[in-house]
């Protein structure tokens, strides 16, 4: 009885963080039209908080209310791996046509995600050989100098889409009305996100309890891919436009944004935190290995097949198996 109670949270804080983001994404992209934002701060700032302050609410609220860490990181790197197993495979069902990406995605997009992953590892491989803990696992204190790392790091993906938009010339100023009624609307959305993901990371600790399992089993999978829905419709209304490449590159920004902004997010509000890398090296491991199969299939005539996105599909159910079997 107690299960499906907690069962019944998780599923309401799903549905109230599905709710608040789609507010959230909507007012914030009528913001940016607003004070004629470049397309760059559009999609690589406004649309890419807007579709990720699920994971980041998940990453802050993990730890600063319930004070694991771990669930965060799990709830980000399963997102992460849910992002890019499910919703190009989704995405490339709901495609009209072919689902074909082209070269700015594959060499730019897809390379600075990859170099995201790496980044977020060598920031916990310096917590355990400068910050080691005492611990039954490898455990590292990540500090406040550390979590800059992967924020400097966001800040250079800026700059490099703004240098891909120098030309920009900004269009005509909506209504002052308006833009007061959308930042209510974004104030608003906020604080519907916020108490979804609180009752999806609440429910993921009462699932550990109860059923004594580590919480970040179920921080990566039910977190996860509660967190993970805006992006997931977001990106199947893209493909079904034919805007394949909309649609992926909404899936790279946003696992770009939470590796490098929403994980170290914690971290600069709790001041330090500890780390388990022997749980998290398996969780990123698993994230490396999917995102060079969707590296190979993006990069192949620069389209997803439909074989290729049953492919995806099979990597997560694995995943999700082996999260289950107890690696971490």
């Amino acid at each position: 009885m107690e299960i499906l109670l907690w069962s019944l949270l998780a599923a309401l804080g799903t549905a109230v963080t599905w709710y608040g983001s789609g507010l959230l994404e909507s007012s914030s992209e009528k913001l940016a039209a607003y004070y004629r934002l470049p397309p760059v701060v559009q999609g690589g700032v406004v649309a890419a908080v807007g579709s990720s302050f699920p994971e980041l609410s998940s990453a802050v609220l993990a730890t600063l209310l319930h004070d694991d860490f771990g669930l965060g990181v799990a709830a980000i790197a399963g997102s992460a791996i849910f992002n890019i197993t499910v919703i190009p495979a989704a995405s490339a069902f709901a495609a009209r046509d072919t689902f074909t990406t082209n070269r700015d995605l594959v060499y730019k997009e897809a390379q600075f995600y990859i170099i995201s992953v790496a980044v977020l590892l060598l920031v916990f491989s310096l917590a355990v050989i400068y910050n080691p803990v005492a611990g039954p696992g490898i455990d590292g204190r990540i500090t406040r100098g550390l979590a800059a790392i992967p924020i400097l790091a966001y800040g250079l993906y800026l700059f490099m889409q703004w240098q891909d938009t120098m030309d920009y010339e900004p269009g005509a100023e909506p209504s002052e009305v308006r833009a007061a009624r959308q930042w209510g609307l974004l104030l608003l959305s906020l604080a519907v996100v916020l108490a979804g993901v609180e009752a999806l990371v609440r429910s993921a600790v009462a699932f550990g309890e109860i059923l004594d399992t580590p919480s970040l089993v179920w921080g990566a999978t039910v977190v996860a891919v509660g967190t993970s829905l805006p992006d997931t419709f977001y990106s199947i209304r893209a493909a079904r436009k034919g805007n394949a490449v909309s649609s992926m590159a909404n899936v790279l920004g946003s696992n770009v944004f939470d590796l490098l902004v929403a994980v170290p997010a914690g971290v600069l509000l709790a001041g330090a935190v500890a780390v388990d890398f022997s749980a998290a090296v398996p969780m990123f491991a698993a994230l490396t290995l999917v995102t060079i199969v969707l590296f190979a299939f993006m990069r192949t005539r620069l389209v997803l097949s439909k074989p290729e996105a049953v492919t995806l599909l099979v990597l997560y159910a694995g995943f999700v198996g082996w999260i289950f079997a107890g690696p971490a």
